[in-house]
């Protein structure tokens, strides 16, 4: 509770026992207009905007609190719980944070890198993604194993890319360089269905539209998202493709030579 307090306190700039109080009032079950009315000389005259600020925030917290809680003990479970890892999922001040901490070790169903790792190929990724000086042709060799379904190189290697790009997926920093990326570049699209150019053409403002996702005012969003809804729109969201690669790119590859060209 006093760390919370502390928290929301600094956030919205009051003091850490208006905080408090306010947070002992709702949990008693007083509304948000009730306490801005009637409690302000225990609120510190707190207004209604403030205290609705507080209550908001403070489930944000609890719920925070009650993944986090869940996740260590899914981790302590699969037996994957390392001091380091407790400490990062301890530290994470929002639930996007936690549950990337948390992807890598989270049960999955069957993917091609899963499959990768059954016919033992996880070896082989790792040591082309650390790319040091070797052939990865020649290393791939070593894995071919036909009661595994590992036939040929082209095989081997095409598992281990598949093990690499899960492994990006699942690094932490990647994740949030791309939620970034998005935020910043995303664009907005959307195009008309084709033959439905006379049923739908209350939306024909948005029959070929397209903007920055950050400028789109939140009207014109759900506008295109009923369009969608109803069949007479196509919508689509992503930033440019070169640019996110290109981020990638510099987080993973480390030098220059053959392995790097299959990462």
């Amino acid at each position: 509770m006093s760390t919370h307090s502390k928290i929301i306190a600094q956030e919205l700039s009051v003091a850490e026992k208006q905080v408090a109080a306010t947070i002992a009032l709702l949990d008693e079950g007083a509304t948000v207009p009730f306490i801005s009315r009637y409690r302000k000389e225990v609120t510190g005259s707190l207004d209604e905007v403030q205290v609705a600020a507080i209550r908001d925030r403070f489930q944000q917290l609890r719920e925070l609190d009650k993944r986090r809680e869940a996740i260590l003990k899914a981790l302590a479970a699969l037996d994957k719980l390392t001091p380091e890892l407790e400490a990062q999922i301890n530290a994470a001040a929002t639930i996007t944070l936690i549950e990337d901490l948390y992807l890598p070790y989270k049960p999955k169903r069957k993917t091609r890198a899963s499959e990768a790792r059954k016919r033992g190929l996880e070896p082989l990724a790792l040591q082309i993604l650390e790319q040091g000086a070797i052939s990865p042709e020649n290393e791939a060799k070593q894995y071919l194993n036909e009661e595994l379904g590992v036939n040929s190189v082209a095989d081997a290697l095409a598992g281990a890319r598949d093990i690499i790009a899960e492994l990006v997926n699942e690094d932490v920093t990647a994740r949030s360089s791309m939620r970034t990326y998005f935020k910043q570049h995303a664009v907005f699209k959307s195009v008309l269905v084709k033959g439905k150019e006379e049923a739908g053409v209350k939306y024909k403002d948005y029959f070929d539209w397209s903007e920055p996702f950050k400028n789109a005012p939140s009207h014109r969003v759900l506008a295109m998202r009923r369009g969608e809804h109803e069949g007479f729109l196509k919508l689509d969201t992503a930033p440019p493709e070169d640019g996110a690669l290109q981020l990638l790119e510099d987080q993973f590859i480390t030098r220059k030579g053959e392995a790097a060209s299959q990462v």
